[in-house]
């Protein structure tokens, strides 16, 4: 497949939007106060009136994310944001697969859709 291609865009774009739509779900829960969510969210060994700044944080980290400008940073962003999910996973005993898959996801769409980034992780030798 050609780098270059449509394809490859609309793979990269496909990849961008479902970490987008999985953040935004999150942030909104986290935002939201549900009593739901915030029983399960103090099993992770938070305050409650944390859950809005992390929330807060999460919306402005995919926010830059899906700007196109602005979008290597966001993943960098988004990948330290998944290093704390990953620990507080880890924490509670519960499995990391999750925010493993979508930090890989968050570059795969970045890959795919940025030519500079190709460059500079090429997965082949040109």
């Amino acid at each position: 497949m050609n780098p270059n291609s449509k394809a490859f865009l609309w793979a990269g774009r496909i990849l961008t939007a479902l970490p987008i739509l999985i953040f935004a779900m999150s942030a909104a829960m986290k935002l939201s106060a549900d009593a739901k969510f915030m029983s399960q969210w103090a099993g992770f060994g938070f305050k409650p009136e944390q859950a809005t700044t992390i929330g807060i944080l999460e919306l402005l980290c995919v926010i830059v994310y899906a700007i196109p400008r602005t979008a290597s940073l966001g993943a960098v962003l988004l990948t330290g944001y998944l290093g704390g999910a990953v620990v507080t996973h880890l924490r509670s005993g519960e499995p990391v697969f999750a925010p493993v898959l979508i930090g890989a996801i968050v570059w795969g769409g970045l890959y795919f859709r940025d030519a500079r980034v190709r460059d500079l992780l090429p997965l082949r030798k040109a």
